[in-house]
């Protein structure tokens, strides 16, 4: 077992500042984005460094100009080009200066026509969307198990021509403007090995509601849950990742099993993900409790919600198998979803 410092990105942010002049308003379908498959590119956009999976695919969302002082998150809605289903053993992905964080999101059908970039309903709670990889560094690689115990590797199944989109969110700390996109590679097993489908758990409360503060005397509040899974098919499930995530209020967030403390987190910002080998971690009563801890200086009532700047969130995000399909669990306030 150990502990990582590895930055799971868990930011569900919306705008939190109109966009600068220049950049495209919503639902504009703007030039540049690339999709490539097996190194081959499907656009007439540049291409970009490192070389693309051999087997496996690149996602790059287009440049938009960030102007000094903006913070604006969009959503850039693709569809794989694989043409057969996929065992993805390892995610990568790099983010030019201006972008803040990376989100990859799985959606069961087209919310969006491919290549649309847009900060409208741009995050998590429309259309479904399964949370898929993370990553808040400018390069970052997370590489799945390659033993599940049973001498199988673990990967993360992506079928033929799957929807989603990536969620980017842009902050410009600069006196200059900044060209700003980002790139997802898939590296993926060879065709026709066997491995065990790995999905992710996620939590999602919607029941914060912080009262006014001011900085001198702030308001404090707190929400949690317990999310019981045993009556889900396929345990017992077997973690090998898990982290938290809260927005600017939040000041700790904690997940336990029984009485037992599983990851404990103070950083809003840059909550660290904990990671396990080899037997991996598993809650032997297949019951997730949580709590995320807030501190409002603001004097307005913060809620649930997406927007970084205004809003909360109180989530973990673990991923683990086996999880058939992939598509993993998702636990509203108390009550499992799927």
């Amino acid at each position: 077992m150990r502990s990582s410092a590895v930055v799971l990105a868990t930011t569900f942010a919306a705008c939190s500042s109109p966009p600068g002049p220049g950049i495209d308003p919503p639902g504009m379908q703007p030039d540049g984005g690339t999709i490539v498959v097996d190194g081959a590119t499907t656009t007439d956009a540049a291409p970009t460094e490192p070389p693309p999976p051999t087997r496996g695919f690149r996602i790059a969302s287009p440049d938009v100009p960030i102007y000094p002082g903006d913070e604006v998150t969009f959503c850039y809605y693709f569809q794989t080009p694989n043409t057969t289903e996929l065992a993805v053993k390892k995610w990568a992905s790099h983010m030019t200066p201006g972008s803040h964080h990376l989100i990859v999101f799985f959606t069961p059908t087209m919310l969006q026509r491919p290549g649309t970039m847009t900060a409208t309903n741009c995050g998590f709670g429309s259309g479904g969307p399964v949370w898929t990889y993370s990553a808040q560094t400018a390069d970052a690689a997370t590489a799945l198990p390659l033993d599940d115990g049973g001498g199988k590797p673990v990967a993360q199944p992506v079928k033929a021509g799957q929807y989603g989109f990536l969620q980017v969110h842009f902050l410009n700390a600069t006196d200059a403007v900044i060209q700003a996109h980002v790139q997802l590679d898939a590296f993926a097993h060879d065709e026709g090995v066997q491995y065990t489908p790995a999905g992710p758990f996620v939590t999602f409360n919607d029941r914060i509601n912080l009262a006014p503060g001011t900085p001198a005397a702030p308001t404090r509040g707190m929400v949690s849950g317990t999310c019981d899974f045993r009556s889900m098919a396929g345990g017992p499930y077997r973690f090998y990742a898990m982290s938290t995530h809260t927005h600017k209020q939040g000041v700790r967030a904690f997940v336990t099993d029984g009485s037992q403390m599983v990851l404990d987190n103070a950083s809003w910002d840059h909550p660290l993900i904990r990671t396990w080998d080899m037997p991996f971690f598993t809650f032997p009563n297949s019951t997730l409790t949580y709590q995320c801890d807030y501190v409002n200086p603001n004097n307005r009532t913060i809620v649930t919600g997406n927007n970084a700047d205004t809003d909360e969130m109180c989530m973990v995000v673990g991923y683990y198998f086996p999880a058939p399909g992939g598509i993993g669990h998702l636990c509203w306030d108390e009550g499992m979803v799927y």
